[in-house]
Formats: structure tokens, sequence, C-alpha cells
């Protein structure tokens, strides 16, 4: 069965990990410094262990987009993927922003909500931006940095220039075409046969989401994601850098930038893949990232205050009395 909060469309998913990654899919009302009322997050968890990996999605995408990486992660550790604010599924209702600074105050309460642990964040393409900005911002909570095809080192999309009205109607209307965001896909990939009609259903099943145009409206008028070309130096955690060989969406030459400019980097390229190596290359993919997960000091810190703090709940439930007696 699928959630509720999906649109009918989720019936037209037809390969197994799509529809896995669908019936997963929960909603947890994550309270935020944005709204007095809490913000229906959607999320996928699975597998166990330690570190946990926290993985985010890229730009007009949703968690969805991690269908074939997930399960795979899983395997090794537990892992987590949470629909940004203003994108996916999460609500896009109750939020009066959904500007960077807004991403970031709602990505930071529910990883407090839901995780409450350092994490190492896997993400892609504008979602590496929305991660780097977090872990300049928390670093505490980031124990390493895995950046797929990431944004970060431009200025934010040419496309906020155009979104007055009437011109913002048209502009999502255009995005929101399924032969427009067919092309797209087509461009993402190296090998075009994995465009399949799930796949199509896989990156426009969240448009038909209450609040999407105004959301994304908002979102491109707000400028999006800057360069952070200036702050990469300042990124203190370990930070492993994938990039497609073949990536016709922003190229290859920032994969080189961002690991001049990150200390503690190092760039593994993925060999015959485009912009979305998580898709086109799930098993290399997944084999980069767990080769870089060694059980860190923060974690194995956390572990030792985790096990203290069930040690002493036990002892003391030990000493209460007999109830019954």
């Amino acid at each position: 069965m699928f959630p509720e909060f999906l649109p009918p469309a989720v019936h037209q998913l037809s390969e197994a990990t799509s529809i896995e990654m669908a019936q997963q899919m929960q909603r947890q009302d994550v309270i935020t410094p944005l709204s007095p009322d809490p913000i229906a997050t959607a999320y996928v968890c699975q597998g166990a262990g330690e570190p946990p990996l926290l993985l985010l999605h890229g730009f007009d995408s949703s968690l969805l987009e991690f269908r074939r990486l997930l399960p795979r992660l899983a395997a090794r550790t537990q892992v987590w993927a949470i629909d940004l604010l203003g994108f996916g599924f999460s609500d896009r209702i109750v939020s009066p922003r959904f500007d960077p600074a807004a991403i970031q105050q709602h990505l930071h309460s529910a990883w407090q909500q839901l995780i409450g642990r350092p994490v190492i964040l896997v993400a892609a393409s504008m979602g590496g931006a929305a991660a780097l900005e977090f872990a300049l911002a928390y670093p505490d909570c980031v124990e390493q940095l895995v950046l797929i095809d990431s944004a970060g080192l431009s200025a934010g999309p040419a496309i906020d220039k155009v979104m007055v009205p009437p011109l913002d109607g048209w502009a999502t209307a255009f995005l929101q075409n399924a032969w427009v965001r067919h092309r797209i896909s087509l461009r993402a990939y190296c090998d075009r046969t994995l465009v399949t009609p799930d796949a199509d259903c896989c990156t426009s099943l969240h448009v038909a989401m209450p609040g999407w145009k105004q959301a994304l409206i908002a979102f491109t008028k707000s400028g999006g994601y800057r360069s952070l070309q200036a702050k990469l130096p300042q990124i203190t955690c370990p930070t492993l850098i994938l990039w497609g060989e073949q990536d016709r969406i922003l190229g290859t030459k920032d994969a080189t930038r961002f690991q001049q400019a990150i200390p503690h980097s190092q760039l593994v390229w993925i060999a015959d893949c485009g912009h979305v190596p998580h898709l086109e290359r799930p098993e290399a993919t997944a084999s980069a990232i767990l080769q870089h997960l060694p059980m860190s000091p923060r974690a194995e810190q956390w572990g030792r205050t985790e096990e203290n703090r069930k040690e002493s709940t036990r002892l003391a439930q030990s000493d209460e009395p007999d109830r019954e007696s």
C-alpha cells in the first residue's frame, strides 16, 4: 500500500525499487522556527548501524531520487532520505518561506527530531549546496560529506529573472510539462535507455503535490543557492567528491575545483556516467561511499554515551521498589 499523501500517479510506478521506496515513505510533523504549525516532512529510513547517512536530493526533485542507492547503503548502516523544504512530498502549505535559509532551518529541525546524532551527509546536485551550508552552520552535526555532482560553485539559477507574473506561471508550466522533464532526464543520464517510463514518473510525481508551483516560484525568486567557493576552505569534515565522467548538466570542471577548495577532500570519478551516478551507477556509487565509512570518533563517542545512558536507566529501574509490593 502507498501512503495516502502521495498523488494517484504513484500507481504508475513499475520498477521494484521505486515501488518499495514509495511504499516505505512516511511523513513526520517537524516543529520549526518557520511556522507555529509543524511541517509534515517526508522521509524514508532503512537499515541499522553507525554512523547514520542522510541523503539530500537535488533541485525540483524528491527522495525517490535515491531509490536505487539507498537499499545498497542500508545493507551496511542506517540510512535516511529526507525531502527538503519546498520539494518532494513534504508539506508546502505551512511554511511562509522557501529560500535556502529556511531550508537549512527546516533540515536542522528535522535532523534534531528524527536523527539527533552526527550524520554523514550524502547530497546530489543542488542538495550538495544545501549540505555544504548545513555543514558550515552545524559542524557538530556532520561527520563527513559526500558530494555527488554537487552544485555550490556557481551563482543561483538565471530563471529567477523571469519569476514575475505572468512569466513565473509560464516558467513553472514549462517545467511541469512531461516532455520537458523527459528531455531534462535524457540530458542527465549518459545511458539514455535508463530514462524509462518509471524514471519519468519518479521525476514528476511530486509536481502533483499541493503548492508545488508556488513553492518553486518562491525558491527561485529567492535566488537559490549562491556560490559557496569563498566558504569551502572552512569545511572541516572529511569530504568525498563523486562525479560522473560524462556530466552534461554541470560539466566536469567543478569536480576538481571542489577538491582543490575543500580541505581533507578526495575525488572519485564514476565512469560511463552522467549527472546522476546514484541513479545510473548505483553499485559503483554505493561502493565508493561505503569504502569511506570508518567508525568516526564522534560516532564512537555518541555510541558510548548512549550505552552509558541505557545502562544508567537499567540500573535505576532495577533499584526501584516493586510497585506491586
